[in-house]
């Protein structure tokens, strides 16, 4: 059994993450990282996996750096959040450098107290618009920590990223297998009572439900 940090937002694949590493026998902490991210109610079903889950839950508050990610839907009030698709690297939705900040932090959480390594819910796919989201980018990190880290966190402390080569719909097939309830879980990245539908978060969601084995039990507010 590893002692893991991972960084779960309450979507679709940290959810399943979450539950993965359960079902595996860890020690799970899972950490929720509030940006200023519009859609933060995420956070909500991050909490309800760890209690039934009977994790380790902190919510980190970092709210503040919103005001110096200006120009993106995801921090910036200003920015309307697109009804449209993923569609190539440059889209408003993708804030840059968010897995630089989230998994920064996780890793000194991680380091603190001894940890034997850290996780995120990336799935295959997610590079192409997100360039932090790479196995390049992962390696990349993992060789920066290792020296940020030298001496002061286990030498095998690294981040891993279970489903990097994994497309979302396998990712639900899994969660359904664990028994993830899916309508505890949010992906839009719109604020309101129900999720959207018409968002990339929640287009994402939709499109990869009917590619799995899973009926989709999400209420969306159009469609």
């Amino acid at each position: 059994m590893a002692r893991i940090v991972a960084t779960v937002s309450g979507g679709l694949d940290s959810v399943v993450l979450a539950h993965h590493l359960v079902d595996q026998g860890h020690d799970l902490l899972m950490l929720s990282i509030d940006y200023g991210q519009r859609h933060r109610k995420e956070h909500e079903f991050a909490e309800r996996t760890a209690v039934r889950l009977e994790a380790d839950y902190e919510v980190v508050d970092l709210r503040n750096i919103a005001t110096m990610l200006p120009g993106y839907s995801l921090t910036d009030s200003n920015v309307d959040v697109p009804d449209q698709h993923y569609t190539a690297p440059g889209s408003v939705n993708v804030v840059p450098n968010r897995n630089v900040i989230l998994l920064s932090v996780a890793f000194g959480r991680a380091a603190a107290e001894k940890a034997d390594k850290v996780a995120i819910g990336t799935v295959a796919g997610d590079d192409t618009t997100a360039p932090d989201c790479s196995r390049e980018f992962i390696d990349a990190f993992n060789a920066m920590e290792r020296v940020a880290t030298a001496g002061y966190a286990p030498a095998e402390l690294q981040v891993i990223a279970p489903f990097i080569d994994v497309a979302k719909s396998e990712v639900i097939n899994l969660g359904d297998r664990l028994g993830v309830r899916w309508a505890e879980t949010w992906s839009c990245f719109n604020g309101y009572d129900v999720q959207c539908g018409l968002c990339a978060a929640c287009q994402d969601r939709r499109l990869a439900f009917e590619k799995s084995d899973v009926s989709d039990p999400t209420e969306y507010r159009n469609g």
